[in-house]
């Protein structure tokens, strides 16, 4: 009787191993490197209770890991290209490859302590880095709604030479990377997924869970761009070396919330800039493009030598919480000093200092750009994006696309600076070839630290001036409602007896906002050209060589099911296993 049973149980575990699928999903996780987030200490702030701090982590974007064949070591992606047997098609591509978890300090020069994170320029063959601050569950991105409310950061720009930028910007991310959007992908923001911008990128690998390898070419030794973009809005908060900074909000008219797929004219690259479903140029506050050339940079009014707290303050129209955003506010802080932000001094422009619809009217007009920040809805279209909520990012990146001459420099460099607009640092404009500040400053870094969020006026001890504007007594009441604080709601596999050295030609540009205005010369407000190596702009190479070890001669994935062969292989095994045992019985 007891062979009988044991005999039928065999049975019905062959039909069950034999007939159960493998589903072989894309966007895989791997299991080469475990993927340890590094921890960030935050706080959350109120009128009422002041700050209450808590540690949260921050996740490396999946452009810069190392894709590899599920199972095995081959690249998927190897320098610019896709792996043309391991990736036939995106679909294939998809099922077939995995993200691999990062050693953040010693490949990416990533390094946090407390409340500080520092970002590296090159570590090894690996330059520039882009990171997103996840939820307390560390599961998703933290989410952020700051429509009357501000945001907080001390910054510390004094290494970050001319050509560099050191970018903390918000973007509309989905919080848990595209996951529950995209079934096909199983990696989501544990691995740093689902990364879209202003820009529209289309060097991001992996689009809406499928590899974005259809026409994909070639653009700098490590990046590409595939047939598809990656679009939503995007505040940029702080975008900024040593020499120039601005802020700038970039609306986008899509039809769905979060992260937008694009194709061909709606995407806006090139000649088509204007054609796309988002603004590119946005409306930037840059103090130096605005006719204040001695307010910003080092031994200036703001002190780019030392440390600054930087201020950045969301007002509506009727100072509440769901109310149209009005008003875009800066102010810094330095040595216990509160240092409102500088006036514009350019003809047909009010003197104003923070960003408006009128503001970025005049100025547009001013500088003769295209107002395409008006087309799609101006502040108040940046405020429905505010609403939603949106994903923190923080980045380190060289501009392949213009050289971040849209930032420190003249630009375009076929006007002369005494044209509005044109001159926006102090930089020349044979300055930030890629090439050469990687040669020449490869030890530049940007450190944010003290990240702070919560009602107008709470994040930080002096207060806060009145919005322009905006009665004393708004600027000075946010809302009792609570912050929004929530996202939404292991051990190395290394065994030193076999090792496979594997070269990933990781990802590409840092950024993510603005990029170089446009390659073909147009206007230039600010944006920043980056989203990963994002499209035209961009592209920090991001070469990630790791040395992975096979346990003995099976994949890393054996005993969790990587394959469907060697899943039936252990259900053979396990059967006749059985079988013995019935006999012997």
């Amino acid at each position: 009787m007891l062979r009988r049973a044991i005999l039928c149980v065999a049975m019905m575990m062959a039909v069950v191993c034999v007939s159960t699928p493998y589903y072989a999903y894309a966007q895989q996780a791997g299991a080469v490197t475990a993927e340890v987030h590094p921890s960030l200490s935050v706080a959350t702030c109120t009128s009422s209770s002041g700050c209450q701090s808590r540690t949260q982590s921050v996740v490396l974007d999946a452009n810069w890991r190392w894709i590899h064949r599920t199972g095995a070591y081959d690249n998927c992606y190897d320098g610019n290209q896709w792996s043309s047997s391991i990736c036939p098609n995106p679909s294939t591509c998809s099922s077939n490859c995995a993200l691999e978890g990062a050693q953040y300090q010693s490949t990416y020069g990533i390094a946090n302590s407390g409340n500080a994170l520092t970002l590296g320029f090159v570590t090894g063959t690996n330059v520039g880095s882009r990171v997103y601050l996840m939820d307390q569950n560390d599961r998703n991105y933290q989410i952020f709604k700051l429509k009357n409310r501000e945001f907080s950061v001390d910054v510390d720009v004094s290494n970050l030479p001319c050509g560099l930028n050191g970018a903390l910007y918000f973007v509309e991310m989905d919080a848990d990377g595209g996951m529950s959007r995209f079934p096909t992908n199983r990696a989501g923001a544990k691995f740093g997924t689902g990364y879209c911008d202003a820009q529209c990128p289309q060097d991001i690998k992996f689009i809406n869970g499928l590899a974005n390898s259809d026409g994909w070419t070639g653009s700098s030794s490590s990046s590409g761009n595939g047939k598809y973009g990656a679009c939503c809005a995007e505040m940029d908060i702080w975008e900024a070396n040593k020499m120039a900074t601005a802020f700038t909000p970039h609306p986008c008219s899509t039809s769905t919330p979060g992260q937008t797929q694009c194709e061909g004219l709606t995407c806006g690259a090139g000649a088509d800039r204007y054609n796309g479903i988002c603004d590119k140029d946005g409306c930037d506050f840059n103090s130096f493009r605005m006719g204040n050339k001695t307010f910003y940079g080092p031994g200036l009014t703001v002190d780019t030598n030392q440390k600054m707290t930087v201020v950045t303050q969301f007002f509506t129209v009727d100072g509440t919480d769901t109310g149209d955003l009005k008003e875009i506010r800066r102010i810094y802080i330095q040595n216990g000093k509160i240092i409102k932000n500088s006036a514009t001094k350019i003809a047909g422009v009010n003197p104003d200092d923070s960003i408006t619809d009128s503001f970025c009217s005049q100025a547009k007009t001013a500088f003769q750009d295209t107002n395409h920040f008006a087309t799609l809805g101006g502040m108040r279209a940046m405020g429905t994006s505010l609403d939603r909520g949106m994903v923190l990012v923080l980045s380190i990146w060289d501009d392949h696309a213009a050289n971040m001459l849209w930032l420190d420099s003249n630009y375009p460099t076929n006007k002369p600076d005494t044209v509005p607009g044109v001159a926006r640092g102090p930089c020349p404009t044979t300055s930030g070839v890629p090439a050469n500040v990687e040669r020449e400053f490869p030890r530049s870094s940007v450190q944010f630290s003290n990240i702070r969020w919560g009602d107008i006026g709470s994040t930080h001890p002096t207060g806060t001036p009145s919005s322009s504007g905006t009665p004393a007594a708004v600027a000075a009441t946010s809302s009792a409602s609570s912050v929004d604080s929530s996202g939404n709601n292991n051990n190395n596999n290394v065994n030193s007896a076999t090792t496979a050295s594997v070269t990933n030609s990781g990802s590409s540009s840092a950024s993510g906002s603005a990029g170089a205005s446009s390659t073909a010369g147009a206007s230039g407000a600010s944006s920043t050209g980056a989203s990963g190596g994002s499209n035209s702009s961009t592209s920090a190479s991001a070469v990630d060589t790791r040395t992975a070890a096979l346990s003995g001669n099976l994949p890393p994935n054996f005993l969790n099911g990587a394959s469907s062969l060697h899943r039936g292989v252990a259900s053979l095994l396990f059967i006749l296993v059985l079988v013995v045992l019935a006999v012997l019985l």
